[in-house]
């Protein structure tokens, strides 16, 4: 730990946490020492829990705590549709708005050449076996990227041939926002992303 101390240490590790600066590491660190040694080892529990306990979902890559995660697992979901996600906290935030009831397959990232992404980089294995199980839609819900566009594509000239329908999420001019704001990307996907009323 060096010179620096115990304290000093843990703000240094905090600050390994994305979104987390120094004011923010000293904070949680001033809140942690005050706490009982009982709550700050539960903490560190879950901690060791999270790295220990939980695995990769073997057809979604979803955290599972064992080889299926509750989502794959859950006979109540729709098993004829999957939405493909960039990464877990995207799936994490469609199913907080508890409007899907399909299944997921989650990419772990999307292709960037300039990041040695390639299509072998992303998490594919088993995905087009799953979509000759009775899959009738894959959901494309990749960012609205040059990276997640060149992804989502890649993914369409994937799936179309296996005579799956693909389609792409809906993007565009968030609520509360005047027209006069969103930039042109933003525009042109509103346009695209239309629907009748």
């Amino acid at each position: 730990m060096g010179s620096k101390g115990v304290f000093y240490h843990l703000i240094d590790q905090l600050m390994e946490l994305p979104g987390i600066g120094r004011k923010t590491a000293q904070r949680l660190s001033f809140h942690l020492l005050k706490m009982s040694p009982g709550e700050a080892k539960r903490i560190a529990q879950a901690i060791v829990d999270v790295k220990e306990k939980l695995f990769s979902c073997e057809l979604c890559n979803n955290i599972a705590e064992g080889s299926l995660c509750n989502i794959c697992a859950d006979p109540k979901r729709e098993k004829n549709r999957i939405l493909v996600v960039e990464e877990l906290s995207t799936l994490f935030a469609i199913e907080h708005t508890a409007s899907y009831r399909g299944l997921y397959h989650v990419l772990l990232g999307t292709l960037s050449p300039s990041l040695g992404m390639n299509p072998a980089e992303l998490a594919l294995k088993g995905f087009l076996k799953r979509l000759e199980k009775g899959i009738e839609e894959v959901i494309l819900a990749t960012n609205p990227t040059m990276d997640g566009e060149a992804t989502a594509i890649y993914l369409g000239r994937l799936i179309k041939p296996l005579g799956v329908r693909v389609s792409r999420i809906a993007m565009g001019i968030p609520v509360g926002v005047d027209l006069e704001y969103a930039d042109e990307v933003t525009l042109m996907k509103s346009l695209e992303g239309r629907r009748e009323i």
